[in-house]
């Protein structure tokens, strides 16, 4: 059985359908949370996930733009969050609002635990790729599963500890590890399963012209070249 993991999209439209359209035939795509912010099309990110029949978990910007809540968020978070929420039709806010804080789905006999930021704060706690083996135990030991996703960082990670496989699937549509495509996960789930990180080109262009033309920060649109 094949699984993708994708996260982090981010209202990134172009990035979205780059990484779906890269997609061997997969069996289940798995989404970590943040659909919407930061970028220009949340209404459009939204629906295509919504279309494809995608699982997902919510993120702090989802949950963001449909309660209008942003304490803790930088200035640039917190207006893109803002802008979002005004953008959304009521029917993608109605669907974010549904979407779990955490999720536990089993595929040929594996179990998965499905979190944005980690199992002890699901929507702002960030889990690093660099995290000491002790701190990392620390924030999964109550989690029964075989696989535990992360998201948040925009950082791909992929860690065993006590058995268990902890992986990020970085972000789709706001990288954050210096490579500006797009990445994602896929698994082949056996005994021993597989993973594969993949990394896709996109229209960045695309995406920055319609940052900048929708009143969004310009760094918004300047930091997708960079990966940061």
């Amino acid at each position: 059985m094949k699984v993708a993991v994708i996260s982090d999209i981010h209202s990134n439209l172009s990035a979205l359908r780059a990484v779906l359209d890269d997609m061997p035939t997969m069996d289940r795509v798995l989404c970590l949370g943040d659909l919407v912010g930061y970028a220009a099309e949340p209404n459009e990110a939204v629906e295509l996930l919504r279309k494809k029949g995608v699982t997902c978990v919510m993120g702090n910007h989802d949950y963001a733009a449909v309660t209008r809540d942003v304490k803790g968020m930088n200035e640039l978070a917190a207006r893109a969050a803002l802008w979002t929420a005004q953008k959304l039709s009521e029917e993608n806010a109605k669907f974010l609002r549904s979407l779990p804080l955490e999720n536990r789905v089993k595929l040929s006999g594996k179990l998965i635990y499905m979190v944005h930021g980690s199992p002890r704060d699901p929507l702002w706690e960030y889990i690093f790729p660099d995290i000491s083996n002790s701190l990392l135990l620390e924030a999964v030991r109550a989690i029964q599963a075989d696989i535990i996703l992360l998201g948040h960082t925009h950082v791909p990670m992929q860690r065993m500890i006590f058995g268990k496989l902890v992986l990020n699937p970085g972000g789709v549509g706001q990288p954050r590890d210096m490579d500006p495509r797009a990445s994602y996960m896929v698994l082949e789930l056996s005994d021993e399963p597989k993973v594969e990180l993949r990394r896709v080109k996109y229209d960045i262009d695309a995406t920055a012209k319609k940052i900048r033309s929708s009143g969004l920060p310009e760094e918004l649109a300047a930091r997708l070249y960079f990966g940061w």
